[in-house]
């Protein structure tokens, strides 16, 4: 068996065909029974269908009301959220994006609310999928990524794990080609600032004057819009939020430690104190961006982009299972070098538990408080810069290189 896992030989293709299969029923089956046994905009034990989702067209219905600068008033969301569920046993789901966030909410809230969820989770994960599938050069890959558990996770809470996606991998597959382009989707990310904290460091470093660029005209842009739209006040309603957001998301962990799967979390889960958990994710932080940093410089496009999308996680003390959306990159950059460089011992393995991760990473967390959501993206940065390492020593490459004429 243990040869078997380190060769990947199990991963057969009838059998990973089998599995996906099978995840992909499970996943279409819980989406038909969460519908079937709901009551308006509820599910069967009284959460908002799409659970965050909930924050995101609240704060749209308030954007369309004139009301754009309450929706960090953490009180008046919350009133807006009840009245739109009927509902004062519903939970609080707080907002805590910048508001070029609030362009796409009104968008959604432009809808009835189930109408926007659907319109919202396909629109984002159609193109999603397509993307992946450019990347591997696979014409099945549509079937990885609708059964991917990560998918089902994102689904279920509404969340913009695709949106982002999109973005982080539309700028890696374009940075080499069109830069400009590839900068203009990366500025998009302002609306989710923590993933955006090693973008400006990769371009940098890179030199990559046109990108810079791109990136600064659509953040700037969109910061732009938002005074246009609702002046400073809603700026102002955003900084004034943070000390509470850090206090009470991150450092004290309402969202529970077990869905947050950064180093600091599982930190503070183990009884570390905030100080302590701060100094490991900074350290977990520089050392993910700088091994990016110098895989941007020194090895082949593939295993920098499945870098990033590594490190992205990992440099953030807040990030949850929804978002390791972004992580398929890595896994479909990974599994496409293989294929056209061959693969190394446990990596195909190793590439199939980041793939199945999220099916019980919050589980696994909140019962063991061990961070296999955590580790399943150290592991396509590890893989990535061995990857890198391995190819440049391999005795295939210095074969060709002595027989080159």
């Amino acid at each position: 068996m243990m040869g078997a896992l380190k060769t990947g030989e199990w991963l057969t293709h009838d059998r990973v065909r089998r599995i996906v299969v099978i995840c992909l029923i499970v996943s279409l089956a819980s989406l038909v029974l969460l519908f079937a046994t709901a009551h308006g905009t509820l599910d069967w034990k009284g959460r908002p269908i799409g659970t965050d989702y909930s924050e995101v067209y609240a704060a749209g219905r308030m954007a369309w009301d004139g009301a754009a600068a309450n929706v960090w008033d953490w009180p008046t969301h919350f009133k807006v959220q009840q009245g739109l569920h009927h509902s004062r046993t519903v939970d609080l789901y707080g907002w805590h994006y910048p508001p070029p966030f609030l362009f796409v909410a009104m968008a959604i809230a432009s809808l009835p609310y189930i109408a926007g969820l659907v319109v919202w989770q396909a629109a984002t994960l159609g193109p999603f999928t397509l993307m992946i599938r450019r990347i591997t050069g696979r014409r099945d890959t549509w079937l990885f990524v609708l059964a991917a558990p990560v998918t089902l996770i994102c689904l279920t809470h509404g969340h913009n794990g695709f949106l982002t996606g999109l973005l982080l991998g539309g700028g890696l597959m374009l940075l080499d080609r069109r830069p400009f382009a590839a900068g203009l989707l990366f500025g998009c990310l302002v609306y989710k600032p923590q993933f955006a904290l090693l973008i400006p460091l990769l371009l940098l470093v890179t030199l990559n004057w046109r990108a810079i660029l791109g990136a600064a005209l659509s953040s700037l842009g969109l910061v732009a819009l938002t005074f246009a739209m609702w002046g400073w006040d809603v700026w102002q309603a955003f900084f004034d939020s943070l000390p509470l957001t850090r206090h009470v998301v991150i450092e004290q962990g309402r969202t529970g430690w077990h869905k947050i799967m950064s180093a600091f979390s599982f930190i503070r889960s183990w009884g570390g104190s905030i100080a302590f958990a701060y100094a490991v994710q900074a350290l977990v932080t520089t050392t993910a961006i700088a091994i990016t940093l110098w895989l941007a410089r020194s090895a082949r496009p593939a295993l920098r982009n499945a870098a990033v999308s590594a490190a992205v996680l990992l440099s953030t003390p807040y990030v949850l299972d929804y978002d390791f959306v972004a992580l398929g990159l890595g896994i479909a950059w990974l599994w496409r070098d293989g294929e056209e460089h061959g693969f190394g011992p446990w990596e195909r393995t190793l590439l199939a538990f980041a793939w199945v991760a999220p099916l019980f990473a919050r589980a696994v967390a909140e019962h063991t408080l061990i961070p296999v959501g955590w580790l399943s993206a150290v592991t396509i940065l590890a893989l990535a810069l061995l990857r890198s390492s391995a190819f440049r020593a391999s005795p295939s490459r210095r074969s060709r290189a002595a027989s080159a004429p």
